[in-house]
């Protein structure tokens, strides 16, 4: 027997300038740099992951960043909106502090009865901040450019873009646990996860929309959490018997993946929470260093010379 999914693990995208991407995420979004490593499927570019303290799952935005990729294509097929959690007394703070970077936003708009702002990235990505109080922070980054009674809590959800509800929302209910709690307008909601690890996916289907273009300022895929290893095992088995085509347990040195698309064609992946961040690096300098899995490690020479430099703000 499979053991539920926890909620999110962690959200990747894609992104154009690296340098910007980092200044963006770590100077406006107050989240920490925490790993500074590389696309184990395309080495010379980087992987960066950003999260709480220690990039613990739930709070871990990650980019593959592509120099001088154009912008993607909004459409079907993919996740349009990412939305974290901030508490309810922040929505001065947020305002007053987006404004300062330069950062246009609209809202705040009311969705299932939380306040909702939303901003583009550099990229042209999505993000939404959700004011809510029933998100906690586990390990809050106290050093960072946002007090930490302000920051970001982790995430609160996700907004898919689909052609049909159907067949998307009998996998996220019939295969993957999820429950329907609601719908307002075209917007469909599922949840999953428990108390302060509950995360929301909004379905939107338009079939009028164009299949998504996949480029910077697209999400890539999303990632579900597990425990640990026999936890992933038992819903690689599951997984298959639910009749999605699966890549087997792939090793990201930070945790194991599973890879398949539901029926709306949007990337999932179930992640496991071990081993962590601190692996193969020291609480106090997360990010500050390029870090290779050891199976890199003999061309790091060449992997560094197709990297640009990057300054992480302090």
């Amino acid at each position: 027997m499979h053991q539920p999914l926890l909620g999110i693990h962690h959200v990747t995208a894609l992104a154009g300038d690296a340098q910007r991407n980092i200044d963006f995420y770590v100077r406006v979004l107050g989240l920490r740099f925490v790993k500074r490593s590389i696309n184990q499927d395309a080495p010379d570019v980087y992987h960066l992951y950003y999260g709480d303290e220690i990039g613990s799952p739930g709070t871990a935005m990650t980019f593959f960043p592509f120099g001088r990729a154009s912008r993607g294509r909004k459409g079907n097929g993919e996740i349009g909106r990412v939305a974290f959690g901030v508490p309810t007394a922040s929505m001065g703070f947020w305002a007053e502090h987006l404004a300062k970077h330069g950062v246009p936003f609209d809202g705040p708009s009311d969705r299932f009865g939380e306040p909702v702002i939303s901003f583009p990235d550099p990229d042209g990505m999505l993000v939404e901040l959700v004011f809510n109080d029933r998100q906690r922070m586990k390990h809050p980054w106290r050093s960072g450019p946002v007090p930490a009674e302000h920051a970001v809590r982790g995430f609160h959800g996700v907004t898919m873009y689909v052609a049909q509800l159907g067949p998307t929302a009998d996998a996220l209910t019939g295969h993957l646990g999820f429950t329907k709690e609601g719908e307002s307008g075209s917007r469909h909601r599922f949840v999953i996860g428990a108390e302060a690890d509950r995360a929301a996916v909004d379905v939107i289907a338009d079939a009028s929309l164009p299949p998504a273009g996949p480029s910077a300022g697209s999400v890539h895929h999303i990632a579900w959490r597990v425990a640990d290893d026999a936890a992933h095992r038992a819903w690689l088995g599951h997984v298959h018997q639910s009749g999605f085509h699966s890549s087997d347990i792939v090793d990201r040195f930070y945790f194991r993946s599973i890879y398949f698309r539901e029926p709306g064609g949007v990337l999932y992946e179930i992640a496991t929470d071990v081993p962590g961040f601190t692996v193969d690096e020291p609480l106090e300098s997360l990010g500050s260093t390029l870090v290779l899995p050891p199976w890199y490690e003999p061309h790091r020479a060449r992997i560094e010379r197709a990297l640009p430099p990057l300054t992480v703000p302090v």
